[in-house]
């Protein structure tokens, strides 16, 4: 797949504002932008995050979701939220930064570098969906269907600065680990949990961000699931 183009659909950034019946600050609520964007290692110029502690930093700089996975939420939405049908007419449903057509997490790998406008950019983790999706879709069990539906989106750390715009292409450059696809990392994940020896490669896995391997050690020592509740279902 090395040398294969994607071209870039949207480039999206949002500003943090109050949301959901709390008014907790956050920048979910992401808008399509023209013109070139600088691409920074803490992510794309001008792009807010209310809760630094778990969105945005190094690891965490681009958030790319897959616009190919639009067309099944919306059918699976339809009947449970008309508020999920609003923010699902475009793309930045998810609060995402990138948004493309043709490439899946069946289609990407922990560590693959690409080459995203003028930046380079790798892939660290994919997401891990939190409660604030309950809220963004008008459906209590929002966090929960895209942790079932392994459709996460992903992230990547920025290797080097540049510029990005809509149109641009996103070009794979290098793949060093090509048996961990992303789907295979959400299985292990949110699927086969206690698969120890995956958690003991996924422990060790050189380009896979650190609190994703931390995790993996921490389910190897202590032979049970973490509690992922409070990040579901919370707030």
């Amino acid at each position: 797949m090395t040398g294969v183009s994607i071209p870039i659909g949207c480039v999206l950034l949002g500003t943090v504002r109050p949301f959901g019946p709390k008014g907790v600050p956050s920048g979910i609520d992401k808008q399509a932008v023209d013109g070139a964007v600088r691409v920074t290692v803490l992510g794309l110029a001008g792009d807010g995050q209310g809760d630094p502690r778990h969105h945005g930093g190094p690891e965490k700089a681009i958030h790319h979701y897959a616009f190919d996975h639009y067309p099944a939420w919306r059918e699976e939405l339809s009947p449970l939220s008309t508020q999920a049908a609003e923010v699902l007419a475009r793309p930045g449903a998810f609060g995402e930064n990138v948004s493309t057509a043709g490439l899946t997490e069946a289609d990407v790998c922990i560590g693959d570098r690409f080459r995203l406008g003028g930046a380079l950019v790798e892939v660290s983790q994919a997401r891990q969906p939190c409660w604030k999706l309950n809220h963004r879709f008008g459906h209590a069990g929002m966090a929960r269907a895209v942790q079932q539906s392994l459709r996460t989106g992903w992230y990547y750390r920025v290797l080097e600065e540049g510029g990005l715009e809509r149109g641009d292409s996103l070009v794979l450059v290098e793949r060093p680990y090509p048996d961990w696809s992303l789907q295979r990392l959400l299985h292990v994940l949110y699927v086969d949990r206690l698969d120890a020896g995956a958690l003991c490669v996924m422990a060790t896995l050189p380009a896979l961000a650190e609190n994703w391997r931390k995790l993996a050690r921490q389910r190897l020592e202590r032979r049970e699931v973490e509690d992922m509740e409070p990040r579901l279902a919370g707030g």
